[in-house]
């Protein structure tokens, strides 16, 4: 290592103890669940109310084989970005009508175009049929099916990013996890229900080209070109213990150990010819549905209520089916934008190969320690989680794993976490199948986030 690249390394060491030392600073935000409501009527059943979120990245990746930025070779780098900025507005306008609007941006880093435009998340009106037992309502929604985080809370969030693993068309045919659509859900005694019929959206109107079958390539599925069937999915779960609000789509990630929560899910999604292949070169492109089914437990509670300790653990196995050898790349706000020379399949940056045919196991478990554990500024949660992917296009199984550590400050209103992710690199191989690259197993990335939330 030469002098240059040691200085590099005490530069960001120092810059991280700069941020860790802001971040105690911003601790701004009083203690406790108040919340701010404009009351709509005498008796305050009727209301609106808004909330706020902000993740600020401060990240030092190392990049896959071959990156670029702008045509300019890369090994690493350092950055800054917003992973999101997020703000909600919701109302109980009647007894029985709810509305939910969440709008934002996602991913805003050194690579993106300047002054970018907040777009919409959510814009959702239901009706509640009979209450708390069946609601049904349309709009831009996240009512998803498959398993748990496929509707993920941002601002609750266990690790340092949502579990993407289980968000499977991600920006290929939805609007970060989003569709339009018509959703029924409710609670019928211990059971947690929510379905959904949605158009998913073309793959020709993504922001970011969606691969689609090339010409000569036998084998392999890509995502259709044809206008898109419905996209049915329901997600159901039994709730053993405390039993979780279902007013808004996304699942809570941690409570912090102010529930006892304990439920076991399975769920699906299904859509018919939304991927396509050749068997032959010369044969006739044949189209197929993607499909997926997955089962998940979730365990939420205090271990000492007195000290305010808490064990959160997930646990999730997903089946994908999105046509022979299907697999896809993606990586979170990418610091990279091409490569060049001797290239790896992940392609440039933080890419990591995601989201395939074949079978997945990821798991998550996350240690409360005591509320007092830094005294006036918080406590801190320990964190590990792993992802297990057996994929058919890929020779065995490949891992991801992150570890790091929450600094709750005020819990989730003002948090900064430390995260270190290892990420599997993979090649091509002699045969069909893809390997782990032989001189480049493995890339790192280590992130420092500060959220805030209100």
């Amino acid at each position: 290592m030469t002098v240059f690249q040691v200085m590099k390394k005490i530069s960001l060491l120092l810059l991280l103890a700069f941020l860790i030392f802001f971040a105690v600073v911003l601790t701004v935000y009083g203690q406790g669940d108040k919340e701010v409501k404009l009351f709509l009527n005498e008796s305050q059943t009727h209301w609106v109310k808004g909330t706020g979120l902000g993740q600020i990245w401060v990240r030092y990746t190392d990049l896959n084989p071959g990156s670029t930025i702008y045509g300019t070779p890369k090994g690493e780098v350092f950055d800054v970005g917003l992973r999101r900025v997020r703000y909600q507005v919701m109302g109980q306008l009647t007894d029985q009508v709810f509305i939910y609007t969440q709008f934002g941006i996602n991913s805003f880093g050194s690579l993106s175009g300047r002054k970018p435009g907040m777009f919409l998340h959510d814009v959702t009106a239901e009706y509640a049929v009979i209450k708390n037992k069946l609601s049904l309502g349309a709009g831009l929604h996240g009512w998803n099916g498959t398993v748990r985080y496929s509707s993920s809370s941002v601002g609750s969030i266990l690790g340092l990013d949502l579990p993407y693993i289980e968000e499977s068309t991600n920006d290929i045919t939805d609007q970060f996890v989003r569709k339009m659509g018509v959703f029924a859900k409710g609670q019928l005694g211990r059971l947690d229900y929510r379905i959904s019929a949605s158009n998913p959206f073309p793959i020709q109107t993504a922001l970011s080209p969606v691969p689609t079958l090339p010409e000569n390539v036998t084998g392999i599925a890509y995502y259709s070109t044809s206008a898109p069937a419905m996209n049915y999915q329901g997600y159901f779960f039994w709730q053993f213990w405390d039993k979780e609000a279902n007013q808004v789509p996304y699942m809570t990630g941690t409570y912090l150990g102010k529930k006892k929560v304990f439920n076991l899910g399975f769920g699906f999604s299904s859509q018919d010819h939304a991927v396509e292949f050749r068997e032959t070169q010369s044969g006739p492109v044949i189209q197929q549905a993607s499909r997926q089914f997955g089962v998940d437990v979730f365990y939420d509670a205090p271990i000492n209520r007195e000290k305010g300790t808490a064990l959160t653990a997930y646990t999730a196995l997903i089946e994908y089916d999105f046509g022979p050898n299907y697999l896809r790349n993606a990586g979170a706000m990418n610091p990279a934008n091409g490569t060049s020379g001797p290239a790896s399949f992940n392609g440039p940056g933080n890419n990591i190969p995601l989201i395939g045919t074949g079978q997945v196991f990821f798991t998550q478990v996350g240690y409360l320690m005591k509320k007092d554990l830094l005294g006036s500024l918080g406590t801190l949660q320990p964190y590990g989680q792993l992802t297990i992917s057996d994929y058919d296009r890929v020779e065995a199984p490949i891992t991801t794993y992150d570890v790091g550590v929450n600094w709750l400050q005020s819990g989730h209103r003002s948090k900064l976490s430390l995260d270190y992710q290892s990420r599997p690199v993979l090649a091509k191989g002699t045969g069909e199948k893809l390997l782990i690259h032989p001189s480049d197993p493995r890339k790192g990335m280590l992130v420092l986030q500060y959220q805030f939330s209100f």
